[in-house]
């Protein structure tokens, strides 16, 4: 499955994946491309440790080859619901257990920068339990939420620009 989860990842970001060095500087941006599964549980235990009474989630990053990065998502309650409108997201369930609703439309609907919106919730959608070894990919534009919680959930999110059409 590991193996399967990478050749994914890798097939997703073949061709979009090309370092660009940053505005005004020749530096190349940080690039990660391995976590072992030690890190990844570490990164878990430091993620329960940190995450605040009332704090619905927190992310970390995990790796990160230019545009693509994978962030541990740590959630415990329902947080905002989002529609990435130029990324397809893909995740992983690492531990845990919970409900998916994607489609609808976002309630409350705000805009939270020039490509995300989100909501307090979906209105509408499909409903569907998720638990440790899903694997689920949410194209852009489609409103995602993670409304209620079984057992803390850890995902790996994967943010996957969509590739601009080729020129013809």
């Amino acid at each position: 499955m590991r193996l399967a989860l990478i050749g994914l990842i890798c097939a997703a970001t073949a061709g979009t994946a090309t370092a660009q060095p940053p505005a005004g500087g020749s530096a190349a941006p940080m690039m990660k491309t391995f976590e072992s599964s030690a890190d990844v549980a570490a990164l878990i235990a430091k993620a329960k440790s940190e995450l605040k009474p009332g704090q619905p989630m927190l992310s970390q990053p995990l790796l990160r080859v230019a545009p693509a990065g994978a962030n541990l998502e740590y959630r415990v309650a329902p947080a905002a619901a989002s529609v990435h409108e130029t990324e397809i997201e893909l995740f992983y369930v690492i531990e845990g257990s919970a409900t998916l609703v994607t489609g609808g439309k976002l309630a409350n609907e705000k805009r939270t920068n020039p490509s995300n919106l989100s909501g307090t919730a979906i209105e509408g959608g499909t409903a569907q339990h998720v638990a440790k070894g899903d694997l689920f990919m949410v194209p852009e534009g489609v409103p995602h939420w993670f409304s209620a919680f079984d057992a803390p959930l850890a995902v790996m999110s994967v943010h996957l620009p969509r590739p601009a059409p080729a020129a013809r």
